[in-house]
């Protein structure tokens, strides 16, 4: 049986009605919370406002009843006790400095957004605290969740995690209705290296895939990228066990070897010869782990933290490395122990 509190009644604003955005308002609809999901992009919502439906990001999932589309932030945040931010890591610092500009914005808020800032190397969590500061309740929302199967209520499972061990339980709560489970963690810093890295490795296997290179190739890759994502983690001060959960192992699994993923097929673009900016072209959508694999190898370089795959990776995208020879320099690597630092 749903376990719904009485704040589960109260909206919540999801800011960002990308298809991820757009598909976690459609779950927080479906448990009988009210959503104000907000976009810049005043066509758009109202399209989505008529339609009852994103048929830009997210056809053919119609909306609950609950969701209202609306443009202006400082009114939606007005009007909700919590807001989720769903926009891209390039975005997130600015998205949440127009929260804060309102005077409006909520003591709990939350975020699903995933990778690195770009110009620091930042994790989520770090940015969150330095705009909005330390006062509130914060959390994140994370794991092996393709938007178009969240919509259509496809079983799903995420992972949120937090500080405050009540606010993750209640938004796991509010969240978790029908086909849709919600766990909790403590562990914020493991699961947003979990969803930094493994759209890096997503990209390497749409490489190897793309090349012809077989399922051998493909399950060392996302292995090897597991225990690279997992060296990352650690030195940040995450936990090893988050890495063998929904964030980790989960989200890179789902990631590495469907094609719904956008990095995935960038990988396979790639491999077929198309430039980055053909591949994103074609995608027509946020490639996230383009400019993580630049901001996950500077920080890796910096902590001395070593990232083979992350670093061919980063060649191909940024230096004009071609991708067969960049998993060639891969299996030519030092023979070495499995579970060696490196």
């Amino acid at each position: 049986m749903t376990r719904i509190s009485d704040r589960a009644r109260t909206p919540v604003a999801v800011l960002g009605a990308g298809s991820y955005g757009t598909s976690l308002a459609i779950q927080y609809a479906r448990t009988g919370t009210p959503v104000l999901l907000w976009g810049r992009n005043a066509t758009a919502i109202g399209a989505m406002a008529s339609a009852r439906e994103n048929e830009c990001y997210l056809p053919g999932a119609t909306f609950p009843d609950g969701i209202e589309p609306v443009t202006d932030l400082a009114d939606a945040l007005g009007r909700c006790d919590e807001a989720l931010v769903v926009v891209p890591s390039h975005a997130l610092r600015q998205t949440l400095e127009a929260m804060k500009v309102t005077r409006r914005c909520p003591e709990r808020v939350s975020w699903a957004t995933k990778g690195l800032e770009l110009e620091t190397g930042k994790l989520p969590h770090e940015v969150v605290g330095e705009v909005l500061g330390d006062g509130g309740q914060h959390a994140v929302l994370s794991g092996p969740t393709f938007a178009a199967e969240l919509g259509r209520g496809l079983p799903t499972a995420l992972t949120v995690a937090s500080d405050d061990e009540a606010y993750a339980t209640s938004i796991a709560e509010r969240i978790t209705d029908g086909a849709f489970r919600a766990y909790t963690s403590g562990d914020i810093v493991g699961v947003e290296v979990g969803g930094a890295t493994k759209n890096v490795m997503a990209i390497g296997a749409g490489i190897s895939d793309g090349l012809g290179f077989g399922s051998n190739a493909r399950v060392a890759l996302v292995t090897r990228g597991l225990s690279e994502m997992m060296r990352f983690g650690l030195a940040r001060g995450a936990l090893a066990e988050t890495f063998m959960g929904l964030a980790g192992m989960g989200d890179l699994v789902l990631t590495c070897t469907d094609n719904q993923s956008r990095n995935r097929r960038m990988g396979l673009a790639l491999a077929s010869g198309k430039t980055v900016a053909e591949a994103e072209a074609e995608i027509q959508q946020v490639v996230e782990g383009v400019l993580a694999a630049r901001a996950v190898h500077k920080v890796a370089q910096d902590m001395d933290v070593d990232m083979p795959i992350t670093e061919q990776i980063f060649r191909v995208l940024y230096e004009g490395v071609t991708p067969n020879d960049a998993v060639r320099a891969l299996f030519q690597r030092a023979t070495g122990a499995e579970f060696s630092p490196g």
